[in-house]
């Protein structure tokens, strides 16, 4: 059974420090698979909730994971454990409303300089 890979097991947390998960998940599974995954199982309840797997970041060992990379190749192996369950971290990316970005662009820029001239 050398070349047979075991499913790795991952859970993912999120800000608030509930999970979604462990699931068991193939090695050849895309970050993007998994990022689809914690949308469909995303708690109602919660305020902010992403809408497309755009909207979620899965972070792992500090690290932001590319959705074309596979969980293989985004696995940082040191420090793991052997059969444990690797915790991923979801941030979300708080909604822009087309009117925020308008406000933001059109208002003048304050003066942050706090110098005083003698």
């Amino acid at each position: 059974m050398a070349g047979v890979k075991e499913p790795i097991e991952v859970k993912f947390r999120l800000s608030d420090g509930t999970d979604i998960g462990p699931s068991k998940y193939d090695p050849n599974t895309t970050v993007a698979a998994l990022k689809e995954f914690v949308l469909a199982r995303w708690p109602q309840d919660k305020e902010i909730a992403p809408k497309t797997v755009n909207d979620v970041k899965l972070i792992n060992v500090g690290r932001i994971l590319e959705n074309s990379k596979t969980l293989a190749e985004s696995r940082v192996p040191v420090g793991e454990v052997p059969g444990s369950v690797i915790t991923m971290h979801v941030i979300v990316r708080p909604p822009q409303s087309k009117n925020s970005e308008k406000q933001q662009s059109n208002s003048p820029k304050p003066n942050r300089c706090g110098c005083t001239i003698l």
